[in-house]
């Protein structure tokens, strides 16, 4: 299987989360002449002040990547945004936009907090990497450094936006506008932050 048929990428490494370099960003992206701007602040460094041009490049590339995830009309929402929400909302754009962190997420992270530990480590995640290397022969090709920086990125993303403490434990998020999401025909996402049966359907109310 040739990397072009794999929905797979490596490339969560590149960044992170990147909540602030997205805030600096976002302008830029929705700008008419976004891809000047864009090489400009790779050559310049006017706003991110990230030293080194190779990380500040792979940054503008990722975050340029999850912006064209989404519709325009998301972009203008999520500046209207709080903070908070926000930080929930890039959390949603990371899982559309990579799908190992999607397949981590649904298939490792929803279960254990399904599960009497509620709690995710490396362990757990490497498990999950042997389930997508037997049937992505790209995924298979990766080495276990880059799968090791995989698993970590996705676990750093998980701390940054509350759902995962120092001792491993997994937390449900909390935001304000969950009725965003399901306005939007996404309710798999409240799942994803960890909601009970019971929060879900009170929100859907509250919607009614």
């Amino acid at each position: 299987m040739k990397k072009n048929y794999s929905p797979y990428t490596a490339a969560l490494t590149g960044g992170g989360f990147l909540f602030e370099e997205t805030l600096i960003l976002l302008p830029l992206l929705q700008a008419e002449n976004s891809e000047e701007l864009l090489q400009e602040e790779k050559v310049n460094n006017n706003l991110l002040h990230i030293n080194a041009e190779t990380a500040r490049s792979r940054n503008i590339h990722e975050i340029k990547r999850r912006y064209q995830t989404m519709p325009p009309l998301f972009w203008d929402d999520f500046k209207k945004m709080s903070d908070n929400d926000k930080v929930v909302a890039l959390f949603y754009v990371i899982l559309k936009t990579y799908k190992i962190c999607f397949d981590f997420h649904v298939n490792v992270t929803m279960r254990k907090w399904n599960s009497i530990s509620k709690s995710i480590d490396k362990e757990d995640l490497m498990m999950e990497f042997n389930e997508i290397s037997a049937k992505d022969d790209f995924v298979d090709s990766w080495s276990d450094t880059t799968k090791g920086k995989v698993t970590g990125a996705y676990l750093t993303i998980l701390r940054k936006v509350g759902m995962l403490d120092k001792e491993n434990h997994l937390h449900s998020l909390t935001c304000d506008n969950y009725g965003y999401y399901l306005a939007k025909g996404e309710p798999w996402f409240l799942e994803a932050c960890l909601l009970q049966p019971y929060e879900i359907n009170n929100i859907k109310k509250s919607m009614i």
